[in-house]
């Protein structure tokens, strides 16, 4: 089901939402290529202002995938966009994460630095009772499936990362083939990215995208770890049901197409699942067609199970 309302007039895409509570009160933080956007609501099945664009830099461009967090009243925004001076990855990508900070969720915004090199994207910042985690996906041109996965890195303040990133997921199927032969003939580009990680019970779970956004195998799956252990860089997580089975929780279906990006939130008890998506049918919405969805998932002992309807939830 629609989550935000579309103005077709001025469309800007609400891709890679995530949604954060504070105060009771809700925000969405969206991709944009020229800047972040944002949106607020009281409730979160009520109306969502749009807020408009949240940060830019002017002459930069793909603002990426944001995840945000309040620690001690301040607010740390977690994003990438393309530095064209940079030394790229071997692959030529420029896309490097940065941390914004402000004091109120919808900012003004100041620009704290880049905090990893390119290529690293779609952040989730994680804060447990063993310190502050960030969880990425960065580029590997090693082993049988190269191509971008997931890591986590603890960070000694919300502007430093410390260490060195541990893998966490790494690709494991053809339906996380981003492109065949991308740099040479034989050798296929895989994508995981998008991590979300949350914790129910005893259970640790770490839901991710896979493959190609325009694919109709293009999905949402998830790990899973059952673990007390609160440095996320230790967790062992198992892709559900096991490395080699595709099994989505989300992908295209009649009415939706190019599901992908999610966060969660917790309201009430229930857990509901936010992503964006494409209309399978022609909707008139310019250039980035993807908009914010909503889905009602269900947790159960390293089980995820998510429900969609066009209409409701």
């Amino acid at each position: 089901m629609q989550l935000l309302k579309i103005d077709k007039d001025n469309y800007i895409g609400q891709a890679d939402p995530y949604i954060l509570e504070h105060n009771g009160k809700y925000y969405i933080y969206t991709t944009g290529d020229d800047g972040l956007y944002g949106y607020s609501c009281d409730t979160l099945l009520g109306e969502w202002k749009f807020e408009g664009q949240i940060f830019t830099i002017p002459g930069r461009r793909n603002f990426w995938a944001p995840s945000a967090i309040c620690l001690d009243g301040k607010f740390y925004v977690y994003f990438s966009f393309e530095l064209d001076e940079a030394q790229p990855d071997p692959g030529g990508h420029h896309g490097a994460m940065h941390v914004l900070e402000g004091e109120n969720p919808m900012g003004p915004f100041e620009l704290k630095g880049q905090i990893a090199p390119p290529f690293s994207i779609d952040s989730h910042i994680v804060k447990t009772d063993a310190g502050l985690f960030l969880f990425y996906s960065p580029n590997t041109f090693e082993g049988e499936r190269i191509g971008t996965h997931i890591v986590v890195q603890k960070m000694k303040d919300p502007y430093t990362l410390e260490g060195e990133p541990t893998v966490v997921l790494l690709p494991s199927i053809d339906e996380e083939i981003f492109k065949r032969d991308r740099y040479k003939k034989g050798q296929h580009w895989h994508t995981l990215e998008g991590a979300f990680w949350f914790q129910e019970g005893e259970w640790q779970y770490l839901m991710y995208s896979g493959g190609r956004y325009e694919d109709e195998t293009y999905f949402v799956g998830y790990a899973a770890a059952k673990t007390t252990e609160q440095d996320l860089t230790k967790v062992k997580f198992q892709k559900m049901p096991d490395d080699n089975t595709y099994a989505p929780l989300l992908r295209s279906n009649e009415w939706e197409e190019g599901t992908g990006h999610n966060s969660v939130i917790k309201v009430d008890g229930e857990y509901y699942c936010i992503y964006h998506a494409r209309n399978t049918e022609i909707d008139g919405l310019p250039g980035d067609r993807r908009n914010a969805r909503i889905a009602k998932m269900h947790v159960s002992d390293g089980v995820l199970e998510i429900e969609r309807y066009p209409d409701h939830i």
